[in-house]
């Protein structure tokens, strides 16, 4: 279970503030789930101040793990909380062993795979990083993000015609692009800035042995932007697959039913798809 709040973790589905952190953790440990806490974004000069309290509190809180891209935040542990479990998660650019590596000597414990890989990246990565590495699964993907006006900024950026499109209160905003009319990116926005996600969303339920067999250790499901029964169905399917294997890797098979479960619930708008996993793919 990944927790948070905004002002230090990017698009949290939900803040829950320090007062709440100890008692969602401990919630977490009562049902046998590890908590992790999100530090994922890239912090200002004004806000490094507000780091060492808030990882003392996780650390006094008992939190698994934190979730970092910053460097501030690594050289902000080792002085306030030496022992405190590190995954690095640099989003789009953990593409390389390398860079995992960098990390991981410097205390990191766990690397978060860009989704941009592909299976065979994923076990060369796997193979090279010498740690734990950690693949989403399942959801929709950031795919631009910006601390100013991104909505300016990505149509600047993207330099042809693109248009914005409401579709009542509840659906949020979307950005259409002219040359691709019927694929809506939703933009989310947050006290970090603003996020354009993709149009479709991974699943990668089928392809679960073969990522088990490359040696993934963690496995990641997106549940921002999609409603409580969504990500519950989500996260029981992907159990009961998980489950499956455990008990007999050999006589896995795969059961319909666990996908034809999310199907039921999927937005008909956006499809259901492998992502990265088995080409290179164009958004």
């Amino acid at each position: 279970m990944l927790v948070g709040e905004s002002r230090f973790g990017m698009r949290q589905p939900g803040d829950i503030t320090d007062i709440n952190l100890k008692e969602a953790i401990a919630a977490a440990h009562r049902l046998g789930a590890k908590a992790y806490v999100n530090m994922n974004k890239l912090f200002r000069n004004d806000e490094l101040p507000l780091l060492p309290e808030y990882i003392t509190l996780a650390n006094e809180a008992h939190a698994d793990a934190v979730v970092f891209g910053d460097p501030a935040v690594l050289l902000n542990i080792r002085q306030f909380a030496p022992n405190m479990t590190l995954h690095w998660n640099a989003e789009m650019t953990g593409t390389n062993s390398a860079a995992a590596s960098y990390w991981g000597r410097r205390g990191a414990a766990r690397a978060v795979v860009a989704r941009e890989l592909n299976e065979e990246e994923i076990i060369d990565f796997k193979s090279k990083a010498g740690m734990e590495i950690q693949v989403q699964v399942h959801g929709a993907t950031n795919i631009y993000h910006s601390q100013r006006n991104l909505v300016q900024s990505y149509l600047d950026h993207l330099g042809r015609e693109v248009s914005l499109v409401r579709r009542g209160v509840d659906e949020g905003l979307f950005l259409v692009e002219a040359e691709r009319p019927d694929e809506r990116f939703p933009v989310y926005e947050d006290n970090n800035g603003t996020h354009v996600m993709s149009p479709d969303d991974i699943c990668l339920i089928e392809a679960l042995p073969e990522l088990i067999q490359a040696g993934v250790d963690s496995l990641y499901i997106e549940s921002l932007l999609k409603s409580d029964d969504y990500n519950e169905t989500v996260i029981r399917s992907y159990r009961k697959a998980l489950d499956q294997w455990k008990d007999n890797s050999d006589g896995y098979r795969f059961n319909q039913q666990w996908l034809t479960d999310i199907q039921k619930l999927q937005n008909p708008e956006r499809e259901l798809g492998f992502g990265f996993l088995y080409k290179e793919q164009v958004y």
